[in-house]
């Protein structure tokens, strides 16, 4: 897990800052207007720097993949990114109501909360976000996917398990499925080191069907009718 989060906070803030404003303003033009109609249904993935690509060639990143997984298995479903590097739970909870209203999302997959711990803002407000987030989704009538971050050991034992309860709670609170650690496979393994970026945050094109693998056996469930 020390890879996840070695670089100094200066950088780290520097990093998402220059990736979210790019970042902001392509989701801005794309999500200028709702989704094409097509028959089927939408999964709408809301989340950070993680699911946003950030230091990949587009089309690389786990939610790319998933789009190609439904396509593969010919599952009447569609994806759409709305993600942005260096977004915060307030973010998300903030453009959340403008998402829900572009998209007619099925099912919504909330992954935020990474940025909040790496900027040191209170746990509770990132509780509260997700939650009010995973609240809205529900009364649009979107199933919801909470997927979980970690931290480091540096941060403290006690921290580190308030952290992951946080995602728990919030997917128990709302009948919502968990992908407890997204990482899981990559931050955790010998050579962790090796499938991040030169950032030591971001994972590098190869984990990132790693990443979906993650997500998969949770979201394959609320795909069904």
């Amino acid at each position: 897990m020390h890879s996840l989060f070695g670089a100094r906070q200066s950088r780290r803030r520097f990093l998402h800052f220059s990736a979210s404003v790019a970042a902001a303003l392509a989701w801005a033009r794309a999500s200028a207007a709702p989704a094409a109609a097509g028959g089927g249904h939408e999964i709408v993935v809301v989340g950070d720097s993680v699911s946003a690509e950030y230091g990949l060639a587009r089309g690389t990143g786990w939610v790319a993949l998933l789009g190609q997984r439904l396509a593969a298995e010919k599952l009447p479903w569609t994806v759409s990114n709305a993600s942005i590097s260096g977004d915060t739970s307030s973010g998300g909870l903030a453009r959340l109501p403008t998402v829900l209203k572009l998209h007619h999302a099925k099912v919504l997959v909330i992954e935020l909360g990474g940025n909040d711990a790496l900027r040191g803002l209170p746990m509770s407000d990132t509780r509260k976000n997700l939650d009010a987030m995973a609240a809205l989704a529900s009364a649009s009538g979107a199933r919801v996917l909470i997927a979980g971050m970690m931290v480091p050991p540096n941060f403290g034992k006690k921290y580190e398990a308030d952290f992951a309860k946080m995602y728990a709670d919030v997917a128990a609170a709302h009948h919502a499925a968990l992908v407890p650690f997204i990482f899981k496979g990559i931050a955790d393994r010998p050579d962790a080191d090796d499938w991040f970026q030169a950032d030591r945050i971001h994972p590098i094109a190869k984990a990132h069907p790693i990443i979906l693998d993650n997500v998969w056996p949770q979201l394959r469930p609320l795909l069904k009718s």
